[in-house]
C-alpha cells in the first residue's frame, strides 16, 4: 500500500513515517507542505494520504501549505494527525480555537465511538497530546466527532461523505496506546474503499 505523507515541518513526522512503513510494508513518500505545485506527486499514484502534525494554525497558508488543497481534492482516504486533524476541520468551515488548556506532552484518556479508526479499541485508552488549538463543537453538518478527551476536547472526527478522518492526539507516539492498531485500521479502511490498490495488499488483522 502506497501512502503520501505530507510533512508540516514537525519532529513527529519521522515517527509517523516509521509507523506507516511498518503497517504498510512500504515506506511512504514524503513531501513538505511548501513543495511547489509542479513538484507535488500525482495523487492517483497513491492509495491514501496522511497529513502530519506541525506548528502554527491550519488556516494559515504558511503553516499548512499544500496540505489544505490535497485534503480538499483527494479522492483517496485521508488521515490528519494533530495539525492535520485541525486542517480537515478548517476545510469544512469548523472553528479551530484556543484549547481550554494547552496540552504538551499531556496524557489523556480517550473515549470514542468504536468505529473506523477506533474499531476494536477499548474505551478510555491513553493518548499523548501536544496542542494549544482545538476543534470546537458543534461541528458543521459535513463532519462528525468520533472521540473526546476527559476534558471534553474533540480527539477524533470523520467526514460524513468522504473517507477522511482526523485525530488530535499522536498515534505515532510510544506514549499512545494502540497507535499501531489505529494505523492498521486506516490501512483496512483504505483497502475496503479502494476500487483498486496500487500495490497488492489485502486487509490485514491488527
Amino acid at each position: 500500500m502506497k501512502t503520501l505523507l505530507i510533512d508540516n515541518y514537525d519532529s513527529y513526522t519521522y515517527n509517523l513515517f516509521q509507523l506507516i512503513a511498518e503497517v504498510n510494508g512500504e515506506e511512504p513518500v514524503v513531501v513538505l507542505n511548501d513543495t511547489p505545485s509542479g513538484d507535488i506527486p500525482d495523487l492517483r499514484d497513491f492509495d491514501n494520504v496522511v497529513v502530519s502534525p506541525g506548528p502554527g494554525h491550519p488556516a494559515e497558508p504558511r503553516d499548512f501549505g499544500i496540505a489544505a488543497r490535497i485534503i480538499a481534492r483527494a479522492d483517496v482516504p485521508v488521515l490528519g494527525v494533530c495539525l492535520g486533524h485541525q486542517g480537515i476541520a478548517v476545510g469544512e468551515r469548523a472553528d479551530v480555537v484556543p484549547a481550554p488548556e494547552p496540552r504538551h506532552g499531556y496524557l489523556s484518556t480517550v473515549r470514542h465511538d468504536g468505529r473506523d479508526l477506533f474499531h476494536g479499541l477499548p474505551q478510555n485508552f491513553t493518548a499523548v497530546r501536544y496542542h494549544s488549538l482545538a476543534v470546537s463543537e458543534p461541528l458543521p453538518e459535513t463532519l462528525e466527532a468520533t472521540a473526546w478527551s476527559e476534558d471534553g476536547v474533540v480527539m477524533g472526527l470523520r467526514h460524513r461523505t468522504r473517507p477522511v478522518w482526523g485525530v488530535q492526539f499522536h498515534p505515532e507516539s510510544v506514549l499512545t496506546d494502540y497507535g499501531h492498531r489505529m494505523l492498521v485500521n486506516f490501512r483496512n479502511l483504505t483497502a475496503e474503499r479502494a476500487p483498486r490498490l496500487r500495490t497488492k495488499n489485502t486487509k490485514v488483522t491488527p
